[in-house]
């Protein structure tokens, strides 16, 4: 009796098991799973998943309970709800987040470990609003000083865009939440971002552009990626053959999801060969506009299940998109692993504040007489009046810029900041007014408005102990601001004019500059301090005061050189097929000399150059050491040195370590950034530092093999604390 009871147990267990599909046990390898589900699943129900429902999700498979995928906007924070069919914000009342620093100050603060912080509060608060895929990081490379949206990327250097972006997807998700890496690729412009065609050498395109991409894919394990707008060689890139199957899906073995830019799908044919997997927002700019088509009239739609019927596309291109979509969806959706969530929490808040701080660049600072000390860090008992100008000291610039707009619980201004130090010291002055931020126009201000405004803030100025001017950019239109490109690199809004009349009535004038952008500077032999503020988030306040004050010792680093004038810029070097092209295509005239590389070797001096960013103490450099004079192609080679914190206050350094190869039969940069670490030392503390380097990073892009070689030959190793402040220098041979 107990042989039979054993039996039928066993029976029943083993039926049970039978009935109860693989793709809904989490116990089971996700291929498993995979595998189960596409098998159950009818081609109407595949189709049906690759393309959008509503503006921000995709479908599941409700017959099979799977559940849909929901998107948001980064990457700077968590986007506001916005409506099932069209633009407008939902007006949800539980949807307020953290703004985080925008990613260019992330990147400035040349620090991974703040790229994790970043990744794991931001991922956390994508999870508790429940979302299964944020839009985000943007690792575009910096190419020009016009990109409206250079403030969602990481720089003009693809190691330092590789090495920030790892982490920061790495701990998005541990959430159970999908980064999204964009915009892949050749998207550095938003000037006729939707159809200019990028044509530049193979080189350029493995060395500069792609790099960034690839360790977020291979070593940020990243589950989804985000297609760009433009074309790259005549095919949109979005669906895009070299990109999308040779390079991602073959040659970075990716087996995640490519998703379109919202509107960046073009054609059924090319959408069902080219690699593409879920297509979001067709027929509109993706920003804006709205459309009389329906989701099942999208290209991945109808259209797509047609040729599928016919025989005109293949079956196994709809089996791989509904597998790498399925994998998707057990990673996040039905990922009954993954946390809560938080939002808005004080390590939230605590997280925004100390990656705005160790983001913000001292660019310059010098006494305003002789025998005096530099203005920065301020003294409080030095100053009994202190006078704030500028629009953006209490602007909102989480609002406005296109897609990363977010819609705060808290945000603390530069002006709340600095009041939080100094009292009733500060007083404030506007200055200029920039408008509300428009999409299609730039907001003008009256010219007798705008003369009103500086003539008030100057009355006051002379009356003050110090000026603190908070200008730069803002999220306008035709400024750092999807959908256009700035259309001129001085500072808009009559600031240049607001500066020299500031200056000629009180010398002691701080000038902190909120951007993503360089900006051109000709009074900046006379502007005592300069400060790059970057776009802060909540607690940008805080951070800006936190750096003025002395509280927080500055350790950003510039991500992007600064030219002096705009020609300076390898991207404006040439005609206006460079940048921004004829409308139709354009042509990367520069190649592979983006940035310091540019600067370096054409022997043109930025005005700050990459790396660039000073502290309110020194630190001195020991002399560089390499543990041998010759590297093998499979051997490694060390280099070590001593970095002495010399002045008075604790402080971090970044030291940085650039590779030059001496002689080589193709045009290589004088110079390129290949390791860099952020040490903190005390007053008079020392610390050795240790790089490593391999064969690999000798490498160049040879074309004619299409395959990374380096030639034997004669290297040199810069140590520097920038690109044109080098402070020590190893040769090496590769045999």
């Amino acid at each position: 009796m107990k042989k039979l009871l054993t039996t039928l147990l066993c029976a029943c267990s083993l039926t049970a098991a039978a009935q109860t599909p693989v793709y809904l046990d989490d116990s089971q390898p996700i291929e498993a799973r995979v595998k189960d589900a596409l098998s159950r699943m009818t081609l109407e129900e595949k189709v049906a998943m690759c393309h959008a429902q509503s503006k921000f999700s995709s479908p599941g498979c409700p017959r099979l309970g799977i559940p849909e995928l929901w998107m948001s906007d980064g990457p700077h924070g968590v986007r506001a709800e916005i409506n099932w069919n069209d633009w407008g914000y939902a007006q949800w009342t539980n949807d307020s987040i953290t703004a985080f620093p925008a990613l260019t100050c992330l990147a400035a603060t040349w620090n991974p470990e703040m790229a994790a912080r970043y990744g794991k509060a931001i991922g956390e608060e994508a999870r508790y609003r429940e979302k299964d895929v944020l839009l985000g990081p943007g690792v575009n490379i910096y190419r020009t000083p016009l990109n409206g949206r250079n403030f969602e990327y990481m720089g003009e250097d693809p190691y330092l865009a590789a090495e920030m972006c790892v982490p920061y997807i790495q701990e998005v998700q541990k959430n159970g939440v999908a980064a999204c890496i964009k915009h892949y690729a050749l998207n550095n412009q938003e000037e006729w971002r939707g159809h200019i065609d990028v044509n530049l050498s193979d080189r350029a395109l493995y060395e500069i552009y792609l790099p960034a991409f690839k360790a977020g894919i291979e070593r940020g394990g990243s589950w989804t990626i985000m297609g760009a707008y433009n074309k790259l060689r005549g095919t949109h890139c979005c669906h895009n053959d070299l990109l999308l199957n040779k390079i991602l899906k073959q040659d970075w073995k990716f087996d995640g999801c490519v998703i379109t830019d919202w509107g960046g799908a073009h054609d059924t044919r090319e959408a069902a060969l080219g690699g593409l997997d879920i297509e979001m927002g067709s027929y509109t700019n993706g920003l804006t506009s709205e459309s009389a088509f329906t989701y099942d009239d999208y290209y991945l739609a109808r259209p797509y299940l047609k040729m599928l019927q016919s025989g005109e596309v293949p079956l196994s291109t709809i089996d791989d998109k509904a597998s790498r979509i399925l994998r998707l969806i057990f990673r996040t959706a039905m990922n009954r692993q993954k946390p809560y969530g938080a939002i808005c929490t004080g390590e939230h808040y605590a997280a925004a504040r100390e990656i705005g701080s160790e983001g913000i660049v001292l660019l310059k600072n010098a006494p305003v007489a002789k025998k005096e000390n530099p203005l920065l860090p301020l003294v409080a008992d030095n100053y009994r009046r202190i006078l704030v100008v500028g629009d953006n000291a209490v602007r909102l610039l989480n609002e406005g810029g296109g897609s990363s707009e977010l819609k705060v619980k808290d945000m603390v201004s530069p002006l709340d900041g600095l009041r939080a130090l100094y009292g009733d010291r500060v007083e404030f002055a506007q200055g200029y007014k920039a408008g509300r931020p428009m999409y299609g126009r730039a907001d003008e201000v009256p010219v007798a408005e705008e003369d009103a405004l500086r003539a008030e803030a100057v009355e006051k100025a002379r009356q003050a102990d110090l000026v603190i001017l908070v200008g730069g950019l803002n999220k306008n239109h035709f400024q750092d601001c999807e959908g256009g490109d700035r259309q001129y690199f001085h500072l808009p809004f009559g600031q240049d004019k607001l500066i020299e009349e500031l200056l000629a009535v009180n010398k002691k004038l701080v000038l902190v500059l909120l951007s993503g952008n360089a900006v051109e500077m000709p009074w900046v032999d006379r502007v005592p301090a300069i400060v790059q503020g970057w776009y802060l988030g909540s607690m940008g306040g805080r951070s800006l005061a936190d750096v003025l004050s002395g509280q927080v010792n500055p350790s950003g680093k510039l991500p992007f050189s600064f030219p002096r004038r705009l020609t300076d810029c390898g991207a404006h070097a040439f005609d206006a097929l460079s940048y921004p092209g004829d409308s139709i295509r354009e042509e990367y005239k520069e190649d592979i000399l983006v940035g310091y590389r540019w600067h370096d070797t054409k022997k043109i001096p930025a005005l700050f150059p990459f790396g660039h960013g000073l502290s309110y103490t020194t630190f001195s450099y020991g002399k560089p050491v390499a543990s041998a004079k010759e590297m093998t192609p499979d051997g490694t080679l060390t280099i070590r040195l001593t970095v002495k914190n010399s002045g008075t206050c604790a402080g971090k350094e970044v030291v940085q370590l650039y590779v030059g190869d001496e002689r080589c039969s193709v045009l290589r940069p004088v110079k390129e950034l290949k390791r860099f670490t952020k040490v903190a030392l005390a007053p008079g503390e020392e610390r050795e530092v240790t790089f490593t380097l391999t064969a690999d990073d000798l490498k160049f892009y040879d074309e004619a093999s299409g395959s990374w070689k380096a030639e034997p030959g004669k290297f040199t190793a810069y140590i520097a604390a920038s690109s044109a402040d080098v402070r020590g220098r190893v040769q090496f041979e590769l045999f």
